[in-house]
């Protein structure tokens, strides 16, 4: 068995100031902004605890907002939405960027708001059907 659930919303922007845009869509959405401590390229909105996180993340590609579904078993997740018939598009540092088919792009990463259990989807971790 593992746990997924959605993470965040994410907005790409392709912009020279990460700060500026995180600023514009704190003060648009009424929430305070806050430094990623992983990475100069992400700011984090405010959110309540059973809230999806609110990410702003400076892009060289067209600005766009894309999801993020947290697991505690990237690879069962991955197979799971594979057998769904998303695709994967590329691994990225720790996460897989992954294409709905309906052409949505989302990212698959591991646990960003805490553990899962009790708080997520289940699901069988055994190897999908065909």
């Amino acid at each position: 068995m593992h746990h997924s659930r959605l993470a965040a919303f994410v907005i790409d922007c392709r912009v020279s100031d990460v700060a500026a845009a995180a600023d514009f869509w704190g003060r648009a959405l009424g929430r305070s902004v806050r430094s990623s401590d992983d990475s100069p390229t992400y700011r984090a909105l405010d959110a309540k605890e059973s809230e999806p996180e609110l990410l702003i993340q400076q892009v060289t590609h067209e600005s766009r907002v894309h999801l993020d579904i947290e697991t505690d078993d990237l690879d069962a997740e991955v197979a799971r939405l594979e057998a769904l018939g998303a695709t994967r598009v590329a691994f990225v540092k720790r996460w897989w960027v992954m294409e709905a088919p309906t052409g949505q792009r989302f990212c698959v990463v591991r646990p960003q708001r805490g553990p899962l259990e009790g708080k997520a989807n289940v699901w069988d971790s055994s190897p999908p059907q065909k």
